[in-house]
């Protein structure tokens, strides 16, 4: 463990103990975990744990097709979240989002995070343009370039977005692993204010490299994958929660496999995604209390491990 490393830790755990404090009632902490965005000029930050769209909110325009996802957003809003990642590449999900958060009020207080997916700067802003009027906002918070997608061309865009006002940062995506070294290389080359990609406690490699160099070198990170669509809790079916769950507030494995991502500090916000109000209430609640140190999260990925 660098110094780095513990220092951060240990300025995530301060955080998150004033953050996660039980409220006079003790039933529950009074508000979730912040991280700040190393970006930002005013020291603005977001709550640890966000949400994505992919597959959840591709559906069509019926009321009772989009009452379970409005239903996730009540809960999301609820508990203080506020970060909503989308993508064109998602169908409709751009569309959909952007109508909820105008049914529920909650367009001023929403992270709106999208992507460009497509070649060339026309194509580009047309793109851009389109997201922008589906979400129903006239600026983007965070606009990323999808899976690294004729990146040189797009940065360039964004910049001159960022300038004009009409975003407040700029970042790349990846999904996969093998992308972890052209993600750096890219960083390298160009200034952006947030990576996405994944890692889970499953899969580890971002702390080998990406999320080291997101920290020393103050690039938001948004996690993606958190679960390996599913795959993590077939790891786990038969097993109970660990004695140390218990520890750190966490009541379900979801909360477990969230927090450890979490509680690296170089993550700034994790985005499952679901489309079921009582999956997104759990997913929340690991945003609250204790967050595992260094120690604790050593033994969390031994003890996945041993679940092979």
């Amino acid at each position: 463990m660098n110094r780095r490393y513990f220092l951060g830790t240990i300025a995530m755990a301060l955080s998150s103990g004033a953050a996660g404090a039980a409220a006079p009632d003790g039933k529950q902490p009074r508000a979730m975990v912040q991280r700040k965005i190393p970006a930002s000029t005013n020291g603005e930050s977001v709550p640890v744990i966000g949400m994505g769209t992919w597959n959840t909110f591709d559906v069509g325009g019926g009321a009772t097709e989009r009452a379970p996802l409005k239903k996730v957003l009540e809960v999301f809003y609820a508990a203080g979240a506020r970060l909503i990642d989308s993508s064109p590449m998602y169908g409709n999900a751009e569309g959909v989002t952007g109508d909820l958060v105008q049914q529920l009020g909650k367009q001023s207080s929403t992270f709106f995070a999208t992507k460009v997916w497509t070649s060339g700067r026309d194509k580009g802003l047309a793109q851009i343009d389109r997201s922008m009027r589906a979400m129903k906002t006239p600026r983007l918070d965070l606009l990323q370039i999808h899976n690294l997608l004729d990146w040189r061309t797009h940065a360039a865009t964004l910049r001159q977005l960022k300038s004009d006002g009409k975003i407040r940062y700029a970042g790349v995506t990846h999904y996969t692993v093998g992308a972890h070294s052209e993600i750096e290389s890219v960083l390298r080359a160009e200034r952006f204010d947030f990576a996405q990609f994944n890692y889970s406690i499953g899969t580890r490699a971002a702390e080998q490299r990406l999320l080291p160099y997101c920290q020393e070198h103050g690039i938001g990170v948004l996690i993606n994958r958190p679960f390996e669509e599913g795959a993590l809790f077939t790891r786990v079916r038969d097993r109970k929660l660990p004695g140390y769950a218990k520890e750190i507030g966490c009541a379900s494995w979801a909360q477990v496999f969230l927090k450890y991502i979490v509680s690296h500090p170089a993550v700034t916000c994790v985005i499952p995604a679901t489309s079921r109000a009582e999956h997104m209430q759990d997913n929340l609640q690991a945003g609250f209390g204790p967050m595992p140190d260094a120690a604790l999260r050593e033994r969390m990925a031994k003890d996945f491990e041993s679940s092979r």
